[in-house]
This record gives C-alpha cells, structure tokens and sequence, in this order.
C-alpha cells in the first residue's frame, strides 16, 4: 500500500511517500513544494494545488494523511497552514482516497511509542523504519514521512472487509 503524507506550509509543504507491504516500509519519495516568497497567497496556493495533484497522480497513494494543525502562536503562521491544510484537503478530497487527519502527537505515537518526541527522535526513528539515511532532507519532508508511516501503520491495523 502506497501512502501520501503531508506536512502543509504556504511557503514550504513536505510530502512523504512511502510504501507498506507484509510488514515491510519502503521510502519511494519525499520532498518539498516551494513557493516563492514574493507571489500573491493564491497564486502560491495555485501552485501548491498543482503540485499536489502531481504527486497524488504519480504515486497513486491508497491513502493520505495530512497534519492536523494542532497549535501556532503566531497567529499570521496558523492562518497560512491552515490555506496549505485546506489545499491539501481539496487535492485529497478530489482523489477520493481515504484521509488520515493525525495530530503532531499523534505521529509521534505512531513512529516513535511517545506522543512527545521531539524532531531529532521522530527523524531517527524515521531513518531506521524506512533504512535510509535523510542526512540533508529537509525538516517538513521527514515530518511528511513521518506522518505517512504512521498513517500507513493505522491503514494496515484496520479490520478489513470479509467478502463471501
């Protein structure tokens, strides 16, 4: 099973794509969409729109999870995540493949057992989950794999439908 994760921001938006089979994880992609600073709010959500969409149309994920914004103290950062979660909602949405909508918590709990792990916890556990390294990848896509891994984890728990 293919799952998308996403880590939404307006300026940056991480993604994570990994794979779950017999109880193995496998990294197939993770990254970044960048927007440029200087363009309007909607033309970066246009944008981020766009890429999403491309992601989801080249993975073909069996599921999507996307950070649920859980608390911001800078008001203005809460309300351009809160435009990059909507984007990422819709693009979701328009796939119709089943959402994930976890907590920073509760990532945590999925890859790490501790709902308060910090970043540097969550990231090595990412590395020895998928086997990689993710020296040089940026914060939002480990986060992004993270948030698939753990969405992956639920998807494989969930009873399954019994046809006959």
């Amino acid at each position: 099973m293919i799952t998308l994760g996403i880590d939404p921001g307006t300026a940056i938006c991480g993604f994570g794509v990994v794979s779950l089979e017999r109880g193995t994880l496998r990294l197939v992609d993770a990254g970044c969409v960048r927007t440029p600073s200087g363009a309007s709010d909607g033309e970066r959500l246009r944008q981020l729109h766009g890429a999403l969409r491309s992601l989801v149309a080249e993975h073909a994920p069996a599921r999507i999870g996307i950070e649920r914004l859980f608390f911001q103290r800078n008001v203005q950062t809460a309300m351009a995540v809160g435009q990059a979660r909507g984007v990422a909602l819709l693009v979701a949405a328009e796939s119709g493949v089943p959402i994930d909508e976890p907590t920073p918590n509760e990532v945590k709990q999925a890859v790490c057992g501790n709902g308060a792990a910090d970043k540097r916890q969550v990231a090595t556990m990412v590395e020895r989950l998928l086997g990689v390294s993710l020296a040089g990848v940026p914060d939002d896509a480990t986060d992004a794999l993270a948030i698939a891994i753990g969405c992956a984890y639920r998807a494989a728990a969930e009873p399954r439908a019994v046809v006959g």
